[in-house]
């Protein structure tokens, strides 16, 4: 399982629908493989969707989460006018470091 973060945006004006989680949790189909999403706005008009997807590997879980993002800015009226402007695997940097070896 991976956690994929994409990050949406909405055009100049346009506001995140109050009603943003419901509408992303419920537009996810089996198909997609997503066994949570969890969504963060980050602003008015600013929203990540944190993806935990089932895949083979890194790429295919990254590209899993671009598609659904583009079906769900088709598909929901409400982020219709919205843009993907990234989608990737966030990096925790600590947990790669070298540890001392005794």
């Amino acid at each position: 399982m991976y956690l994929v973060h994409a990050h949406l945006e909405l055009p100049p004006g346009n506001r995140l629908p109050p009603d943003v989680r419901e509408l992303v949790r419920a537009s996810i189909v089996p198909g997609d493989r997503v066994e949570h999403v969890a969504v963060h706005p980050r602003s008015s008009s600013r929203l990540t969707l944190g993806f935990y997807l089932l895949a083979d590997g890194l790429g295919e879980a990254e590209e899993r989460a671009v598609r659904v993002c583009g079906r769900l800015l088709c598909d929901v009226p409400q982020l219709a006018g919205a843009r993907l402007t990234g989608a990737g695997v966030p990096l925790i940097p600590l947990a790669f470091e070298a540890q001392p070896v005794e």
